[in-house]
Parts: C-alpha cells; sequence; structure tokens
C-alpha cells in the first residue's frame, strides 16, 4: 500500500490525499487518464511514475520540467516513506507515505492478535 499526499505550497500540511491498496504503478500529471491529476502549468501530462518492484517503490521521472527530492533533479531514485517529491522546480509537492511491513503499529498489531485467544466451551 502506498498513499500519497499533496501538500499545501506554502506549509507542509496535506490538501489531498490518495490511497493505492493494490496498484503496482501510479502515474501523476495533467493528463485524465493518470491515477493522480494535478492541474498545474508546470506539471507534464505524464510526470512522474511511482512503480513498485518487490516490496520497493521506485520514484521515475517523466516530465520536462524535471521532478526534485530536496533541490536536487533526480531520473529515477527508490521511494521511501516520508519523502517528498516536488513536480517542476516550482511545481506542487507530493509526500509519500509507505507503510513498512515492520512498522510499530504493525508490530504492536501482530501482538494483540497474538494476544487475543479464544476460550474454550467445556463439552457437556
Amino acid at each position: 500500500m502506498i498513499t500519497l499526499n499533496l501538500l499545501h505550497p506554502n506549509q507542509s500540511i496535506p490538501v489531498q490525499n490518495w490511497t493505492f491498496p493494490t496498484e503496482t504503478k501510479i502515474r501523476i500529471g495533467r493528463a485524465i487518464d493518470n491515477e493522480v491529476v494535478l492541474y498545474s502549468a508546470v506539471v507534464s501530462r505524464y510526470h512522474v511514475e511511482l512503480r513498485r518492484n518487490g516490496n520497493q517503490w521506485e520514484v521515475i521521472n517523466l516530465g520536462a520540467n524535471g521532478t526534485f527530492i530536496g533541490d536536487k533533479s533526480i531520473e529515477q531514485t527508490p521511494a521511501s516513506d516520508g519523502m517528498i517529491v516536488r513536480l517542476a522546480s516550482s511545481g506542487p509537492k507530493i509526500q509519500l507515505h509507505i507503510p513498512s511491513e515492520e512498522s510499530p503499529l504493525r508490530q504492536k498489531l501482530a501482538q494483540i492478535n497474538q494476544s487475543l485467544t479464544v476460550p474454550e466451551i467445556p463439552s457437556t
């Protein structure tokens, strides 16, 4: 599963989000056949692709105006939880949330599930 948050231009707060539980490829851009459609003049029709390869996600630039992690232009890079991807040097920012199989929440839920037992009902 992966969740994408479109961040406010001036603050690091989400203004819109998308969750993809089973997809292995997510396209972002202005074209209406993308999984995430963004209406910004600096965003290409097909600007960036997120591709799942096993348990790892990759960010792949397709846009003419570039894709940036921090201030660095990328062509292709492994994605990580919390990563902020900027479409074009002055374009929209998208934060990636990629839950880990070993996240603290998953570990706690696994512990709770293991501790739950169903009482046996004695037969008469």
